[in-house]
C-alpha cells in the first residue's frame, strides 16, 4: 500500500537475509574517528556541550548570552539535532578515589569522619536511579547531495532501502572513499562554526571522537546498564 512493488520484494529480500539484530536495525555503517557515517551516506558528528549556569551570572551577561544564542540559532542555514538526555550517576570511580585518600590521613578524627563520608556515598551507589546528571549534545548533519532537495526530502525507508546493495565494484569504493574525504571537510567546517558560536555564548563544548561515541551509542541503547562499555 505505501511502496511501490520493487521496493517491497527488495525489503523482503533484506528481511530473509539480513540478520534481525541491533547492528542490522542500526542506521550506522561505521565510525572514522570523530565522524559517524550513516547507511544512507550521510555524515554525523556529536558535539558535547556542557551547561551554563545563567544564576551564576549578573543580569547583564544574563541579557547578552540569550542575545547570542538568538543570534547563533538564526545564524545556523542547516539542520541540527539538540539531544538532551538524563543519564544515572555512578559514583564508583569517586569512592575508590576517597579509599585511596583515606589511608594517608593521620587524624583519627578526620579520618573516622571520612570514612563516614564514604559510607554515606557507597549507601547512596548502592541504590540506583537516586542520583542523575543532565548531558547535552548537538548532532551536526552533512549530505553530499544537500543541494538536491528532492533527494533530502526523501522517506528515511526509501534512502534505507537503496543502502542495503552492498554489491560495489573497487572504481565505486574508491569514488566513496574520496567523497568522504571532501564531505568530511564540509563536516569539519561546520563544527568548527559551531562550536566557535557556543563559545561567543561561554558555552564550552567538545567534539566526541571514537571511543566517546561508542560510549554515548552503547548507554543509549543500553540504558539499564549502569557501566560504560570497557
Amino acid at each position: 500500500m505505501f511502496w511501490r512493488t520493487a521496493d517491497s520484494a527488495k525489503m523482503q529480500k533484506w528481511r530473509n537475509h539480513m540478520p534481525l539484530n541491533t547492528e542490522s536495525m542500526l542506521p550506522i555503517s561505521e565510525i572514522r574517528g570523530d565522524v559517524i557515517v550513516l547507511k544512507d551516506w550521510g555524515l554525523r558528528s556529536i558535539i558535547k556541550v556542557f551547561g551554563l549556569n545563567l544564576d551564576l551570572k549578573n543580569y547583564e551577561e544574563q541579557l547578552i548570552s540569550i542575545e547570542q544564542y538568538k543570534r547563533f540559532l538564526n545564524w545556523l542555514d542547516f539542520p541540527i539535532q539538540i539531544v538532551a538526555r538524563s543519564s544515572y550517576l555512578d559514583l564508583t570511580d569517586y569512592i575508590e578515589y576517597m579509599k585511596e585518600k583515606v589511608d594517608v590521613i593521620e587524624n583519627e578524627i578526620l579520618k573516622e569522619q571520612w570514612n563516614m563520608y564514604i559510607s554515606f556515598l557507597d549507601d547512596i551507589n548502592s541504590k540506583q536511579w537516586l542520583i542523575y546528571t543532565k548531558e547535552f549534545y548537538i548532532v551536526i548533519p552533512y549530505y553530499s547531495f544537500e543541494w538536491d532537495m528532492g533527494k533530502m526530502r526523501r522517506p528515511w525507508w526509501k534512502k534505507f532501502l537503496d543502502s542495503l546493495d552492498n554489491k560495489e565494484s573497487a572504481e565505486k569504493i574508491i569514488a566513496r572513499y574520496r567523497d568522504f574525504v571532501k564531505n568530511r571537510q564540509h563536516l569539519d567546517t561546520r563544527c568548527y562554526l559551531v562550536m566557535e558560536w557556543l563559545r561567543n555564548v561561554w558555552i564550552v563544548s567538545e567534539r566526541l571522537d571514537t571511543p566517546d561515541i561508542i560510549s554515548l551509542l552503547f548507554k543509549v541503547h543500553n540504558p539499564t546498564s549502569q557501566k560504560q562499555e570497557s
